[in-house]
């Protein structure tokens, strides 16, 4: 798992995308914050299609922080579809514009391309990423995240990693381990004996950081001495411990086919102990019926019957007393699957209503 490889080529169908090599050579956006505030910065995916570098004039701003993750996003819209926008912006043709709405209280980012084709090519290289992302396996979604923090971690560039970058490392995944413990594993890992660990002694470090003891013992329950897992054992697995219904047969040897990566073990109808956790790490491992992501109740009853879950002061983007008052709070509420909200209305100007918590510093 090399730092500068560039995990584009992870993105089936999307390393010879247009729109994907633009976002990659980067452009010019205008920021926009206010009527008055509008400044030209510079924007550009990151080789690993997970981040996105945005230029700062902010004095002594680490490096970091003019970083963000694909991950944070919540949407992309195009246009004037946010507050800011419509208020801010109008003077500037809609196919010009877009803005990047962040999952959780993190600020939306309202920006104008030079031309309508800059524009599109950022919102829909970005839709085709996150979509991309959305769709990837559990096992796919560790390794990517595992991988940004390795990048995090090689503080000077170099493409290796020292001692203290890997103890920054085991901080930024929440790893709890002491230094002589940490040593070991280092020492372990190597084999070059130059101090710092690259290509292949990071993969290494990798797979000896993601192993998993548990499954291992799992795997060895029912497959006993072998090596590889029979089908008639994992057939015995679905039924007995996953609690499986239908064909078993049918059913094992399709999870042979999509996760079992041997083919030699494959053609034999059998289950590596690398296709095992694969396949626990999966949708179909997962202890959540994937087909409840939609709507399986009765929806016929009378509404009183139904649990609802429900949103109070729904409009606050901050805290009871102080912050704005937002559209995008009602958005982000919906989205979450709330679905009663509440809207505090007041008289406004020209006998408008205003949404705001009263008799507080929240904007209206």
């Amino acid at each position: 798992m090399e730092l500068t490889s560039s995990s584009c080529s992870a993105y089936n169908g999307l390393q010879d995308d247009h729109d994907l090599k633009f976002l990659l050579r980067g452009s010019h956006l205008l920021k926009v914050k206010s009527t008055s505030w509008r400044r030209e910065r510079f924007y550009k995916l990151q080789e690993d299609c997970k981040t996105i570098w945005q230029e700062s004039k902010k004095m002594l701003r680490s490096p970091e922080s003019q970083l963000f993750s694909i991950e944070e996003i919540q949407d992309v819209r195009s246009g004037h579809k946010t507050e800011g926008m419509e208020k801010y912006a109008k003077d500037v043709p809609e196919v010009r514009c877009f803005s990047i709405i962040f999952k959780d209280q993190k600020k939306n980012l309202d920006l104008i391309a030079g031309s309508e084709m800059d524009a599109n090519h950022w919102v829909f290289g970005l839709g085709k990423i996150i979509a991309k992302s959305n769709s990837m396996s559990q096992r796919q979604k560790l390794q990517h995240w595992i991988h940004a923090c390795l990048r995090k971690a090689d503080k000077n560039k170099d493409n290796k990693m020292s001692f203290k970058e890997l103890k920054s490392f085991m901080k930024e995944v929440n790893i709890q381990m002491d230094d002589s413990y940490a040593r070991q594993i280092f020492e372990q890992c190597d084999k070059s004996q130059t101090n710092t660990l690259e290509d292949e002694e990071i993969e290494v470090f990798y797979k000896i950081l993601t192993e998993r003891k548990e499954i291992d013992g799992i795997f060895s329950d029912h497959a006993g001495r072998e090596l590889v897992m029979s089908l008639e054992h994992l057939v015995r697995f679905l039924q007995q411990e996953q609690h499986e219904e239908g064909d078993g047969p049918e059913l094992a040897l399709s999870l042979i086919e999509q996760y079992e990566p041997n083919e030699t073990v494959k053609r034999q109808k059998s289950m590596s102990k690398d296709g095992f956790q694969m396949y626990l790490l999966s949708a179909d491992g997962n202890i959540f019926n994937k087909t409840h992501g939609q709507v399986y109740q009765d929806m016929t009853q009378p509404l009183s019957h139904y649990y609802i879950s429900s949103s109070h002061n729904t409009y606050l983007m901050v805290d009871q007393l102080r912050g704005p008052s937002s559209t995008e709070a009602y958005i982000r509420a919906l989205m979450k699957g709330c679905r009663c909200v509440e809207l505090d209305c007041w008289d406004g100007p020209n006998s408008e209503p205003v949404i705001y918590h009263g008799y507080t510093f929240t904007s209206k």
